[in-house]
């Protein structure tokens, strides 16, 4: 079997999606606290590991700037109205990354964005890691269905702590410690567990 499609991460054929965490959407999104929160772990995380990052805001004239507490203010943010966050100019950022393998997904939302933006990255070839806890919709019922979708479509998905140390590896890597305080505490729960009952999980 290719490694690529073992899902395997390391940093350095990596980026990180963080997908139109903005304002308009705080009152809307299920579980938006405790998302953006693992997108700022994972931020932090690929900061650490020297991973690029893209950030994108649905119509931002609209739908406000990204929110604060995701920690991305040093970060450019590419502006988009249509739904994949593959637009020209994210485009040119990944055609600068000729080993790039493996697009790190957050964000909202699941059965709009994100799932237009997996696609597009399977479609381009890239292995796609969906952060479960990590991304979310206004409707509970569309983020399981656009989970159990991008399963089957060849996304993997994943959580936030999972990929973590798969990027990181080994304790003995010089940033573990940093990355080990991170994660000391479990991501805040975002209602996973309810979508997941008996055998009808998504992660199955």
């Amino acid at each position: 079997m290719a490694l690529a499609r073992l899902g395997k991460v390391v940093p350095k054929t990596s980026i990180l999606f963080l997908c139109d965490m903005q304002e308009k959407f705080r009152p809307t999104i299920a579980h938006f606290p405790q998302i953006v929160n693992v997108a700022a772990r994972m931020l932090q995380v690929a900061q650490l590991l020297e991973i690029p990052v893209v950030v994108t805001e649905q119509y931002p004239q609209g739908l406000g700037p990204t929110v604060p507490e995701l920690g991305a203010e040093g970060l450019r943010k590419f502006p988009k109205t249509c739904f994949s966050m593959l637009v020209p100019e994210v485009e040119q950022e990944l055609g600068a990354l000729p080993h790039l393998r493996s697009v790190l997904l957050c964000g909202i939302e699941a059965q709009a964005c994100i799932m237009s933006t997996a696609l597009d990255a399977l479609e381009r070839g890239l292995d796609v890691h969906v952060v479960a806890d990590a991304c979310s919709s206004r409707s509970q019922v569309d983020r399981l269905a656009a989970l159990s979708r991008l399963r089957h479509s060849g996304a993997f998905i994943t959580t936030s702590e999972g990929l973590i140390l798969q990027l990181v590896r080994d304790a003995a890597h010089p940033r573990f410690r940093q990355i080990q305080k991170l994660i000391k505490d479990p991501a805040p729960d975002s209602g996973l567990f309810s979508l997941f009952p008996g055998q009808s999980s998504g992660f199955s």
